[in-house]
């Protein structure tokens, strides 16, 4: 006889941000139920809410959870000594490699929970986008004071445009049935763009 050790509280709602994010990927965030998450997992769809009173909070958590794995992969792309232009290429490629192996990102992000349904979900993506400005802007302007990107490049425009071809590039992806390589193209596009950026 198989005995099952009972999942403690803090294991049963990391398997239920797993399978948000999972499911998402699947069948598309505005499509999942929490019926679809109990049956997935296994448990009672009041099992569910024991863990997160409503749906918003699993929601969330899946955010925080996203946060949390992004900021770590991206710690790993940071090299000390290199450029900042040599950071800010293994940052973009880092972030659409994480988007591959994550693909429910793109369809949260441009999902009606996150834009019309969760107004703390929607916080929480402004405000790590904001971080994300922040940081390609700083190093764009560090590339800007050594000489090797244009004096009038504004360096928190030049950010917002990448910002753009990731999200772009990953929503393009998405449309596309993930038929290509994400990290490959983007880093073929920001080739493109950074290349206007240098100076003469």
């Amino acid at each position: 006889m198989v005995v099952r050790k009972r999942k403690s509280a803090t294991e049963r709602k990391q398997e239920i941000i797993d399978a948000t994010l999972r499911l998402s990927g699947e069948i598309g965030p505005d499509r999942l139920t929490t019926e679809d998450l109990a049956k997935e997992i296994g448990i009672s769809q009041p099992g569910i809410f024991r863990h997160f009173p409503t749906k918003g909070a699993i929601w969330e958590a899946v955010g925080r959870h996203i946060g949390t794995m992004l900021k770590a992969k991206m710690s790993l792309t940071q090299s000390r000594g290199s450029l900042p232009i040599d950071n800010l290429k293994h940052f973009v490629v880092g972030h659409l490699a994480f988007i591959e192996k994550t693909p429910a990102i793109p369809a949260i992000l441009f999902s009606r929970e996150l834009h019309a349904e969760n107004d703390q979900l929607r916080a929480f993506f402004a405000s790590l986008i904001a971080s994300r400005h922040k940081h390609f802007s700083g190093l764009i302007q560090a590339e800007i004071t050594a000489g090797r990107f244009k004096k009038s490049l504004d360096s928190d425009d030049a950010a917002y445009l990448i910002l753009a071809l990731i999200q772009g590039l990953a929503m393009r992806w998405s449309l596309n049935d993930r038929n290509f390589d994400l990290p490959a193209e983007g880093q073929r596009l920001l080739d493109l763009q950074i290349e206007g950026f240098m100076a003469s």
